[in-house]
């Protein structure tokens, strides 16, 4: 089959095993982004408020009844979907009028939280508008998901494409875009939230760098610019990170290239300039557009979403749960070190590819980054630190590349002592 047919094939096989889990997936911010979707698409406050006040609370029932059916007690009482949806509705609707009752009705999101946490979201219209086609067409519940599908496939895609532009053979190809949708890459894009156009994006930009890095600049350098452009559209901070680590990468390669005697090259030198007027302009437009600063998702975090008084002197407090933050998070991943095994892998295979792995490596320290931007150990599913993800959906078939292309050892004529591999 063509190379296009095995990568359509991937993308089938995988959405249709999403169809185990149409609900259910929502996190807490999941509403957030769903009432901002329904208002861009025209909905009053009261319809956006119904239709996500149903969508989350059909979620929760339909969570609620698959765990009581397997519940080694509970699984013969009757379904406690009713009585969920009920109480849900109940509660949302009571904190909804509340809010609106004392005056919270700006912006775009229908007030589940306090306002200054409501407008960390406003400032993240992004998400909410690539959702409206899908719930448009679809609805709520199922447009949400395929929305999903949509971008968590896409992710796949623009693996396979990173990794082709790379010359990697095509069956290493198809498990870089395998590897997207069976790690937790893959889950996390499917929740209703950023993440998953978050991933694509921060691939879009690594196929920029790889087609650059191939010698087709104009094109590469204009996908990393589009790519920047887009993630502050979708979450301001990702575009500062990606574009200071990018610059970051560009510019370590240049000095590096210039201390052995070699010219830099355009696409290093490029890549650089593309990524610090990338994150000086993501700074300078976050500031005209009042968008929430560091200082006060500090606050956020120590105050609970501002259930609390805002703290007086936040960043030393911030700095010691850090350190405390990393201490207890490496703790955990020793004993269960599966995704420090990755990480090394995907660092050794990417390591293997000179100026394009460090890309990706500075790519992938965006979610380090990230999570570090919010050291909270309870956040859903590691979804914070998931952009780290990229480096062994990547690394991975660049480590694997010579046993794929077979490395025949012959002894090299006048040196019966010694051999070198060949290709």
């Amino acid at each position: 089959m063509r190379p296009r047919t095995w990568v359509l094939l991937l993308a089938a096989v995988f959405a249709v095993l999403q169809l185990a889990n149409v609900t259910g997936r929502d996190t807490p911010d999941s509403k957030n982004y769903v009432s901002y979707a329904l208002s861009l698409r025209g909905e009053s406050p009261r319809e956006a408020a119904a239709a996500t006040i149903d969508y989350v609370c059909g979620s929760r029932a339909s969570t609620a009844h698959r765990r009581q059916s397997v519940h080694v007690v509970r699984f013969h009482r009757p379904d406690p979907g009713p009585r969920v949806t009920a109480e849900c509705r109940e509660r949302e609707w009571r904190n909804v009028a509340a809010r609106w009752r004392a005056g919270q009705t700006g912006g775009h999101t229908v007030p589940f939280m306090p306002e200054r946490f409501m407008r960390i979201f406003e400032a993240r219209p992004g998400y909410p508008a690539f959702l409206v086609p899908f719930t448009a067409v679809l609805g709520v519940t199922w447009g949400v998901w395929a929305a999903g599908v949509a971008v968590t496939v896409a992710g796949g895609v623009l693996a396979f494409l990173v990794l082709r532009t790379l010359a990697v053979p095509l069956p290493l190809a198809l498990t870089g875009q395998a590897l997207f949708y069976v790690l937790p890459c893959g889950t996390t894009a499917m929740r209703p939230m950023t993440e998953g156009l978050l991933l694509a994006l921060t691939l879009a930009a690594l196929w920029g760098c790889a087609l650059a890095s191939a010698g087709r600049v104009r094109a590469g350098i204009a996908l990393v610019a589009g790519s920047l452009a887009a993630l502050f559209a979708v979450k301001h901070s990702q575009a500062l990170f990606l574009g200071v680590c990018l610059a970051g990468a560009g510019a370590l390669i240049a000095v590096v290239r210039g201390r052995r005697g070699r010219p830099p090259g355009r696409a290093p030198v490029l890549i650089a300039a593309v990524g610090l007027g990338g994150a000086l302009g993501t700074m300078l437009l976050a500031r005209l557009l009042h968008y929430p600063s560091a200082s006060e998702s500090v606050q956020d975090l120590l105050t609970g979403h501002f259930a609390r008084p805002d703290r007086e002197r936040p960043w030393p407090e911030f700095f010691r749960l850090q350190v405390n933050f990393w201490v207890e998070w490496l703790r955990r991943q020793l004993w269960e070190p599966l995704f420090l095994a990755f990480l090394a892998a995907g660092a050794w295979g990417a390591g293997r590819r000179g100026a394009f792995g460090v890309y990706v490596l500075a790519a992938s320290f965006t979610g380090i980054l990230t999570q570090a931007g919010h050291p909270d150990i309870n956040i859903w599913g590691g979804r914070l630190i998931v952009l780290a993800w990229l480096l062994p959906v990547l690394g991975l078939p660049l480590l694997l590349e010579p046993v794929v292309r077979g490395r025949v050892v012959l002894p090299v004529q006048g040196q019966s002592g010694r051999a070198h591999s060949m290709r």
